[in-house]
């Protein structure tokens, strides 16, 4: 198979420094539920990790013409990595039979969510599966 840069991790305040100029994408896995309840990243997008594997598809058309993807569940500790794994393996698939010319880095986010939300950074509560922004 075609190989991808490995994954790392990105921190919060990274991430804020790279959203204005890059072509990136946010991806929450966590539950509809908990993303309504707790609020979300503001402009992130919802693809649960109870069904992630079935949403790639929907998830690369989402991702096309984009630079990077940042993934993250409540704490990134589990689920995020666990669904950044099986998207690092399912670009690496199209790369090998050329579905794909290009890949996104696939960054996790540090201490997920609850890191995010704690360092202040923009929360949005507006229950909408793929945010526009708040």
């Amino acid at each position: 198979m075609a190989s991808l840069p490995p994954l790392s991790y990105i921190s919060a305040t990274d991430l804020i420094r790279l959203r204005p100029s890059s072509k990136l994408a946010i991806v929450d896995v966590r539950d509809e539920g908990l993303r309504s309840d707790l609020g979300h990243i503001a402009g992130s997008w919802n693809f649960e990790r109870d069904n992630f594997s079935e949403k790639l598809p929907a998830l690369m058309g989402k991702l096309e013409g984009q630079e990077a993807v940042v993934l993250h569940c409540g704490k990134s500790q589990h689920s995020g990595p666990a669904c950044a794994n099986k998207l690092v393996e399912h670009l690496a698939t199209l790369l090998s039979k050329k579905e794909i010319e290009a890949a996104p880095q696939v960054y996790i986010l540090e201490k997920g969510f609850t890191g995010w939300a704690s360092a202040g950074f923009p929360v949005c509560t507006c229950g909408e599966a793929f945010c526009e922004g708040c």
